[in-house]
């Protein structure tokens, strides 16, 4: 896997003070994506061990909150399952720090059976706090919704979606 960006002290992407990994590889193209750049899955830096250890030592830092994976796009499969083991790594390091991730594929996707689920969708979704599904549609573009480009996009409690199994929107999702 490759990453295009590592940015720190974001607060753009999620709620509080994180850590923003932006993986490149995105098959969706969506028109108007804002970083068609990580549409390539070689663009950028490739992801090593030491990649991760940076990212766990930026986010052991006290005044975060958590980390965001976007992208380009995380649920790629080859992505899903390297991503896989830095979600294992913060849960373990660093349980108190929030999870989101971004996608442009709608939560159903990754249910069995659909286009973007792999042998580790299931144990990502089942740890990370908050997905933001959903290709951008430039026609729905709403530059004031929360965390999010277009109106179609969702925002997930990803605790209460697993738990209930049904989807359950944050309140964010305003």
């Amino acid at each position: 896997m490759y990453y295009g960006q590592i940015m720190r002290a974001d607060s753009a992407n999620g709620v509080g003070m994180r850590v923003s990994l932006f993986v490149s590889g995105c098959t969706n193209h969506c028109k108007g994506c804002f970083q068609p750049q990580t549409w390539d899955f070689q663009y950028g830096e490739p992801y090593t061990q030491a990649t991760e250890d940076e990212i766990l030592k930026e986010l052991a830092r006290p005044f975060y909150s958590g980390i965001t994976i976007l992208g380009g796009e995380p649920f790629e499969p080859e992505n899903q399952r390297v991503l896989v083991g830095l979600i294992r790594r913060i849960r373990k390091e660093l349980p108190e720090r929030t999870i989101w991730m971004f996608s442009g594929n709608v939560y159903e996707d990754m249910l069995p059976g659909g286009k973007r689920y792999t042998e580790v969708t299931d144990e990502i979704l089942d740890n990370i706090d908050i997905l933001v599904d959903g290709p951008f549609e430039e026609e729905k573009k709403n530059i004031n919704l929360n965390f999010r480009g277009s109106a179609n996009q969702r925002i997930i409690d990803m605790k209460a979606t697993r738990r209930e199994k049904k989807v359950v929107l944050d309140p964010l999702n305003k």
